[in-house]
């Protein structure tokens, strides 16, 4: 079992930045993979960064060139730096920590934390 536990959401101009925060307890060690995840007002959640183990990095289109995933092992952190917001960047944000137990995959999610940006 994984826990995870996001802060750093709020109400932003566009053009501002945020940094989201996601600690990670439980049975960390088995952790394949972290990413971020939005869901907007309406629409499916879908992939916005994601940090593997060995600390590659994908991105969807919509992120590449002004968010960026990081983590810090030290603190069982993950974080996601926001810059350049759009209006279209609103949605919930959610941590998601996945396991592998055999072809078997476990998904972890955290609570959420709501981003808003505005014009």
């Amino acid at each position: 079992q994984v826990q995870l536990v996001e802060s750093g959401g709020g109400l932003v101009q566009a053009g501002g930045s945020l940094r989201l925060s996601c600690a990670a307890s439980g049975s960390i060690f088995s952790i394949n993979a972290m990413g971020w995840y939005r869901q907007a007002p309406g629409k499916q959640r879908e992939a916005v960064a994601i940090i593997a183990r060995f600390g590659s990095t994908n991105y969807a289109d919509s992120a590449k060139g002004r968010f960026t995933i990081s983590r810090d092992d030290a603190k069982n952190t993950v974080y996601l730096q926001m810059n350049s917001l759009k209006v279209e960047d609103t949605g919930v944000y959610y941590c998601n920590a996945d396991q592998w137990h055999g072809s078997r995959r476990y998904d972890y999610w955290g609570q959420g934390t709501q981003v808003t940006v505005s014009s």
